[in-house]
């Protein structure tokens, strides 16, 4: 299988990255970046400034896509330079890939995301997943964790006092809320790559559900 991860960089996309890499089942995997990754060799490393609109290339062409791209309103620095990633790129780099013959789109979204809600940020990955589930994939898997529960380089005080107060709570908090581990995510992603066609949703119970040994 050809697999594209999008995102690599993030605290989920590398993780997911990590894992493909040691996993024969993918004999290309394709991780377009604005910046260069120190990758194995089997990692087609395509440096790109994904501006939109996205340029065309052949790396496009793979089989499934698993999207990890997003940011925060904190990094983005105002709603209009959020909803053009966690929008627009979102959606302009499934368009691509269903072009180019992609027949899976895993999106690694939030819980809570509902394109009617009053939350401009839920609303927005309610609209992405929306638009995703309607581009003729035939398998479109939308993915909704918690919190996640990882090191980041950027620092997020308002997240890190969340998943303290979550582990202490852990035991009284029910499991769809509760914080889940980015390679945790990134193990149910990778398996979510093959299955039956149609649209799916995984929650952290699911996810945590989930063996580490995907096909």
């Amino acid at each position: 299988m050809k697999l594209m991860i999008l995102g690599a960089t993030g605290a989920v996309g590398s993780q997911v990255l990590n894992q493909a890499s040691k996993d024969s089942w993918f004999e290309t995997i394709v991780a377009p970046t604005r910046r260069p990754l120190a990758t194995p060799g089997q990692v087609h490393n395509p440096v790109t400034p994904f501006d939109l609109p996205l340029p065309p290339a052949d790396w496009w062409a793979v089989d499934a896509v698993i999207c990890c791209l997003g940011t925060t309103l904190k990094q983005a620095g105002s709603k209009q330079a959020f909803y053009r990633v966690d929008h627009d790129l979102v959606i302009a780099c499934a368009e691509q890939a269903r072009a180019a013959g992609a027949r899976v789109f895993v999106l690694n979204s939030s819980l809570g995301a509902n394109e009617k809600s009053r939350s401009f940020y839920l609303q927005t990955k309610g609209e992405v997943e929306s638009a995703v589930a309607r581009m003729g994939f035939e398998r479109v898997v939308l993915a909704r964790p918690s919190l996640i529960d990882a090191e980041r380089e950027e620092s997020r005080p308002a997240e890190k006092l969340g998943l303290m107060a979550s582990r202490l709570l852990a035991p009284v908090i029910p499991k769809r809320y509760r914080p889940v581990r980015a390679d945790t995510i990134a193990a149910a992603l990778l398996r979510e790559v093959t299955g039956e066609p149609g649209v799916s949703y995984l929650d952290n119970s699911a996810m945590t559900l989930m063996s580490k040994d995907h096909p």
